[in-house]
């Protein structure tokens, strides 16, 4: 664990007066697929935390009927449609994962949506004292219109990732390496940390962690939207 002391980087606006600033505190949570990131999120609620969760406002983005939905499946067509009317994750990711140009489409279509429902959850705790903590996988790809006080990286090597990957969630372990090949590299997401929590450790260390990283969002000074 590691704690960097640095001036805000993402957002516009910090230079206001003090006396403007809500006492908001918006908190990027991310770290690398099997990094036990959701974990985390969890146990910042637990203490207190409001959660906005960029996975959950995907999954409904994708919804059948909604505009997301609607648009993939004119670009993709409708083999990504399960038998039942809803989206085949799998089979979205057996054609984005393999194709760049995909990928990148399939973002086009998502992200501008999932930063709009950030900013309109995060505008509900404007001028509350609430720690809202922003759980984003692709904290760089998605962006961020809200302003963070700090960013916290849940972090565990790689070989750790694709272990609970083929353990706890069925990968093959070609499968796992190639889901991590495509999102940020480890090095990359600690380098943007102002806070890390190892996550190699059992249950208890993680608790410990997380109750260090509480301590650290709490004397966080907030930041002007």
């Amino acid at each position: 664990m590691f704690v960097r002391v640095r001036p805000p980087r993402r957002w516009p606006n910090a230079d206001r007066p003090a006396d403007t600033v809500a006492p908001v505190k918006v908190i990027g949570l991310t770290g690398g697929i099997g990094s036990g990131k959701s974990t985390v999120a969890a146990k910042l609620v637990a203490r207190g935390a409001h959660l906005v969760d960029a996975d959950q406002i995907v999954r409904d983005l994708q919804r059948p009927g909604a505009p997301v939905f609607d648009a993939m499946v004119e670009r993709f067509g409708p083999g990504i449609v399960a038998a039942d009317g809803t989206l085949d994750r799998a089979a979205v990711a057996s054609i984005v994962f393999a194709d760049a140009d995909a990928l990148e489409a399939l973002n086009a279509i998502v992200h501008p949506a999932v930063r709009a429902e950030i900013a309109r959850q995060g505008s509900q705790h404007a001028h509350t004292d609430d720690v809202v903590v922003l759980d984003i996988p692709l904290l760089d790809r998605v962006g961020v219109t809200l302003p963070l006080a700090g960013v916290v990286v849940v972090d565990v090597p790689v070989e750790l990732q694709v272990e609970r990957l083929v353990q706890h969630r069925g990968f093959s372990e070609a499968d796992a390496w190639a889901r991590i090949a495509q999102q940020r590299s480890r090095e990359d997401r600690l380098d943007d940390a102002d806070y890390v929590i190892d996550n190699s450790g059992d249950e208890a260390a993680l608790e410990r962690a997380v109750d260090a990283a509480w301590e650290w969002i709490e004397r966080l000074p907030a930041v002007a939207a």
